[in-house]
């Protein structure tokens, strides 16, 4: 099977009725206590048009999967007053993440810490604004999980995996963006095992929803940025591997 009939996005039924899902699906519950601080990381995928002048409102968490996330554990954890933060920030590479280390998660110090990130690393490489190969990627986020786990070693690692689907810019420039892409890929999971974090296989799921029959562009119009439903499907993959 070639790439562009392997690379997928949800099912749209699926993705309609995550709301729904058992939090505790995951093999592994993880115990979340009263004021419990939840932080995601990464770039515009994260980021996904969230109000940064007033991180706190509602509207802090953007319009994407931590914003759907975060729905469900306030509706499942209503007495636990959690804080759910969203610091991403559209553009972002892993060398951006380094700069502001200490301010956007260091100082806030969160008990379970979402990384998504890498996108750009090759994006803007291939545009030739950047020039950081696959290993610079996997070098740098290395040092930054190690950096994390000295300064805050009683957090929970989540890594989510990179992922593309083939549609938009992807689809018209996939002899660009492969194989270094999954190579890329490939170092997130190194990098998130040696890290002893939960690894978080969004480009696996939406490749099995594409296999089920789902239209790439359906959840991803430009084969990188999901659309609503390309969110839900994350939130709902993301509460069943993280397990909270």
């Amino acid at each position: 099977m070639n790439r562009r009939a392997f690379i997928s996005t949800a099912a749209a039924t699926g993705a309609a009725a995550w709301l729904n899902t058992e939090c505790s699906s995951a093999a592994e519950k993880i115990s979340l206590v009263a004021g419990d601080v939840i932080l995601f990381q990464g770039d515009s995928i994260t980021d996904a048009g969230r109000n940064k002048k007033d991180p706190v409102a509602n509207e802090g968490l953007g319009r994407g999967y931590p914003s759907f996330i975060a729905a469900a554990l306030h509706r499942d954890y209503e007495n636990l007053q959690l804080q759910i933060h969203n610091r991403g920030i559209s553009g972002h590479k892993v060398p951006d993440l380094a700069k502001r280390w200490d301010r956007d998660c260091i100082d806030i110090k969160p008990r379970i810490l979402s990384i998504l990130i890498g996108v750009n690393d090759i994006w803007h490489r291939l545009a030739g604004r950047y020039d950081g190969t696959a290993e610079v990627y996997r070098d740098g986020f290395a040092a930054l999980l190690e950096r994390t786990k000295n300064s805050l070693p009683n957090t929970t690692l989540a890594i989510c995996e990179p992922f593309v689907l083939m549609s938009g810019t992807v689809k018209q420039n996939e002899d660009k963006w492969f194989p270094d892409f999954d190579t890329r890929r490939q170092y997130a999971r190194e990098v998130s095992d040696k890290a002893g974090a939960i690894w978080v296989p969004f480009q696996k799921m939406f490749d099995d929803a594409v296999a089920a029959g789902t239209k790439p562009g359906d959840l991803a119009g430009d084969g990188v940025h999901p659309t609503q439903a390309g969110h839900k499907l994350m939130a709902e993959t993301w509460l069943k591997h993280v397990g909270v």
